[in-house]
């Protein structure tokens, strides 16, 4: 298993801009695709992003393409969700996870490590 720690998230105003940093440790970083999801209260955990363990293929939510982008450094052992024009429905925990797969993963199902979220929260 890798450990994961999130930081980064706050209150911003509608408009405005964050980005997530997901600390790993513990295993071999660049064996792990990473990703990132995000639970509003009373609704399900939801995909938000994804990126493969190189950096070189991504995938996104419908609902975010165009304003976040996920990437990684490697040698940092860190990944990030970039995060611009927020919305007030943008407010959630979001959570990075890893998977130990190289390819993209795309449900909850598909990742088996997790960090303990960090708050987003949008004000209008």
């Amino acid at each position: 298993q890798v450990q994961l720690v999130e930081s980064g998230g706050g209150l911003v105003q509608a408009g405005g801009s964050l980005r997530l940093s997901c600390a790993a440790s513990g295993r071999t970083f660049n064996n792990y695709a990473m990703g990132w999801f995000r639970q509003a209260p009373g609704k399900e955990r939801e995909f938000v992003a994804t990126i493969n363990w190189s950096g070189t293929s991504t995938g996104y939510a419908d609902f975010v393409k165009g304003r976040f982008t996920i990437s990684r450094d490697n040698a940092k052992n860190t990944v990030y969700l970039q995060m611009n024009s927020l919305k007030p429905e943008d407010t959630a925990v979001y959570y990075c996870a890893a998977r130990s797969y190289y390819g993209l993963g795309y449900r909850a199902v598909d990742f088996g490590s997790w960090g303990q979220g960090t708050q987003v929260t949008v004000s209008s």
